[in-house]
């Protein structure tokens, strides 16, 4: 046998199943006729008020038609119009379909049409279900459905390949479509056009269709292998087979309130009237509750027996049927109400311990209780112990514990805090406790349970390909101990980011100091050159510590913090930047603050000690002059200090940028060899650039070195400024503010050499 005759073949025998399952579903109230009338119509139950023939029916309009064919098959009809039954249910009628179509050759010359129109006239009891669906399929179609009252929708469908088409999904465009109809339409008829008549996709789509059928029903198939919808006579097979038309049905024009009033009024005894939903009026009949039969007949509605099938009812001993309903009740010397979803029946003599069974709801409810938040937070807690563990490893601390326990003191110098210590030391991470916020995460102020008091930093996120640069930094910098560089006790890694704990520096930065945020009383020359000497040393040691030298990479004022007697403290290197060096080829990963860069490492992204050694130079220059490392010169532009003061110095102009208590207190000796170091560490060319090293011996020595300072050079006292005139030009203040007690001895040239 050919396959597409198999296919017709399997339709065929799903018809005649289907119609089989629908003469097994007839609703209640649909298996009564008239006295004398037929009723059945092959295997289609006709129930009154439909009927088989005349004088069968309530009216013409619900007469059905059966006719038989020559081979002994049977079709109920709709009388006056000819369609073919397959259902008829408590509210709607399952009838046969039609399609409209247009089909073109290759050419896209029009090769047949046939378009839809049905019609159910005003009197007839049928109109149009809501669960139908108007549909098109067709890859270059354009269909439309018309009603009355100008009813219109339109639909359209396209698609280029065979790819396109949505298989066994809902009709979305892409070779089929749909539109939902609105209730109460009487009739209908379909129209169809193409856009390029089928030019492009008629090697498989010739031909589009129109149709209106159930929804439920329809699925539409767009692959060969499961029966293509794309092909005319497939197509048209498988539509009247099983795609039927939904109608609704209801009895005259008139709501249940006004047929009440008349003597044709349909409904008998045990039933109620529904009114119709389709918005055209009617109305239909059911039996009450506790009823079944047909509504329609003169005790057609008759009592269920609700005790004849214990499935029924709810009694759990006795149950006494009762028109539309049942009782239930206990035997003699039994009490309560005898059903199983109530108090049932107790047993006589015997009383119901209410108290103890009150007490063991209570104990029980409380232990449910119990055991479901214990539950709860037990589930909750092995989650949070899951994701410390997580980022505990994502974060190297197994890499840390090993790398440790290798290193002879590395447990007592290292400390792995837990996330929880932290954050009752941070008191959650409040708002009161932040010291300070910068580009690689925020500083809080801690109390530790041994109430040392600590800055604990929450860092940013850490690349994965950065864990082992991180590690190693972090156990070099915990076994670092010198007196000018902030100590970092340990960290933690059971956060998503990584939390690291330094010793907490009081004061604040030199920064600040300088700038007169702080106030600058104790900032006197021989302070300012000890602090100098004290950052030089430290920075120094890191450059030459053990094999691995340390590159701070952002020395700033800033990063120089002083302790409650104002020693200097060096911070924010390391484990706090947490980016490899052996990346410094990358131009991205070049980093500093602007006004202390190196311009060679921006220049060449090539980052060694002596980029240190340039921004030491402008903490330096910062120190001499109280300038910020990036000034505006007299027509606003902005100038780097680094550049001005090595500007300055070439056009001896030195004096008159050099703070004012600075001249005050510092002698010429040391002033000019200051300017000098400051100048070579400024160099632009890095190995023309003395180390660290020869730095801080450079500043010991000028500590060392005594004189006479230049106001006592010039004869006056502190209080007395006039005899230093012949050092300075007009005065301005840096800052673009009026001059305050600590600033206004600040004097810069009438211009900013280039």
């Amino acid at each position: 046998m050919h396959p597409k005759q198999m296919v017709l073949l399997a339709f065929y025998i799903c018809e005649l199943i289907l119609k089989l399952i629908m003469a097994q579903t007839i609703t209640r109230g649909t298996n009564v006729t008239k006295p004398g009338c037929p009723k059945q119509c092959g295997n289609i139950t006709v129930p009154y008020p439909f009927g088989i023939g005349s004088g069968c029916a309530f009216d013409s309009g619900f007469e059905i038609d059966c006719n038989i064919y020559i081979n002994g098959s049977q079709k109920a009809l709709i009388g006056k119009y000819n369609i073919e039954v397959y259902d008829i249910s408590d509210a709607e009628l399952r009838i046969s379909s039609d399609f409209g179509w247009r089909c073109y050759d290759s050419t896209g010359a029009l090769l047949d049409q046939d378009m839809v129109s049905i019609t159910f006239l005003e009197s007839s009891p049928y109109s149009f279900s809501a669960l139908n669906r108007f549909t098109v399929v067709g890859c270059d179609d354009y269909g439309s459905i018309l009603g009355p009252n100008n009813f219109e929708y339109g639909c359209n469908v396209s698609c280029t390949s065979k790819e396109d088409v949505m298989n066994g999904g809902e009709c979305m465009g892409k070779g089929c479509c749909q539109k939902q109809i609105p209730k109460g339409l009487k009739y209908y008829n379909t129209t169809m056009s193409s856009t390029g008549n089928h030019t492009d996709v008629w090697s498989f789509n010739s031909c589009g269709y129109a149709f209106l059928g159930e929804a439920d029903r329809f699925l539409f198939r767009g692959l060969p292998d499961l029966g293509d919808d794309l092909t005319v006579d497939y197509f048209y097979e498988r539509l009247k087979a099983t795609v039927p038309i939904v109608l609704d049905w209801a009895i005259g024009s008139l709501t249940c309130a006004q047929a009440l009033k008349r003597e044709d009024y349909a409904c008998r005894e045990n039933s109620h009237c529904v009114d119709s939903d389709t918005g055209l009026g009617g109305y239909r009949c059911s039996c009450n509750t506790g009823y079944h039969g047909n509504p329609y007949f003169n005790q057609g509605c008759q009592d269920i027996d609700e005790c004849a099938d214990p499935s029924t009812n709810l009694c759990e001993r006795i149950c006494i049927n009762i028109p539309g309903s049942y009782n239930c009740s206990c035997p003699d010397g039994y009490t309560d109400d005898g059903k199983n979803d109530g108090r049932g029946c107790i047993p006589p003599y015997s009383v119901f311990p209410w108290i103890k069974f009150s007490l063991g709801i209570g104990i029980g409810f409380i232990s449910l209780v119990v055991g479901i938040t214990w539950l709860y937070f037990s589930i909750k807690k092995r989650k949070l112990i899951k994701v410390k563990e997580k980022f505990f490893q994502q974060n190297g601390g197994l890499l840390l514990k090993q790398t440790i326990s290798t290193k002879e003191g590395g447990v007592e110098a290292t400390r792995i805090f837990t996330a929880e210590e932290l954050k009752k030391a941070t008191n959650s991470y409040a708002n009161d406790r932040i010291l300070g916020r910068g580009g690689n995460g925020i500083v809080y102020r801690g109390v530790l349970r041994d109430t040392r008091i600590v800055a604990i930093k929450k860092s940013r996120i850490v690349d994965e390909s950065q864990i082992d640069q991180f590690i190693n930094e972090v156990v070099i910098l915990t076994q670092i101990n010198h007196r000018n560089v902030v100590r970092l006790f340990g960290c933690c890694l059971e956060d998503e980011v990584p939390l690291l704990v330094y010793e907490c520096v009081s004061e604040g930065n030199l920064y600040e100091h300088i700038h007169n945020q702080r106030g600058e009383g104790w900032l006197t020359w021989q302070n300012r050159l000890r602090i100098a000497a004290e950052t030089a040393t430290a920075l120094a040691y890191l450059h030459s510590f053990a094999s691995m030298p340390i590159i701070h990479r952002d020395v700033k004022s800033a990063n120089i913090l002083l302790d409650n007697v104002y020693t200097a403290k060096v911070a924010d290197f390391g484990a706090s930047r947490l980016i490899p060096l052996d990346q410094t080829h990358v131009a991205t990963l070049v980093q500093g603050t602007s006004g202390y860069l190196d311009p060679e490492y921006f220049r060449t992204s090539q980052l060694t000690d002596k980029s240190d050694v340039y921004s030491f130079g402008v903490v330096l220059a910062e120190l001499l002059t109280g300038l910020k490392p990036v000034i505006r010169d007299i027509n606003d532009e902005q100038k780097n200090l680094a550049d001005y003061f090595v500007s300055s110095l070439n056009n001896n102009l030195l004096f008159q940028i050099i703070n004012r208590r600075v001249l005050q207190e510092g002698n010429l000796e040391q002033l000019q060899k200051m300017a000098e170091l400051v100048k070579n560490c400024l160099n632009l060319q890095g190995e023309d650039r003395p180390t660290m090293k020869e730095v801080a011996i450079e500043l010991e020595c000028l500590r060392k070195l005594t004189g006479v300072s230049l106001s006592n050079q010039h004869g006056q006292g502190d209080n007395d400024h006039d005899d230093l005139s012949d050092l300075y030009t007009v005065p301005i203040d840096p800052y673009g503010n009026t001059p305050n007690s600590d600033s206004s001895h600040i004097l810069h040239p009438t211009y900013i050499p280039s």
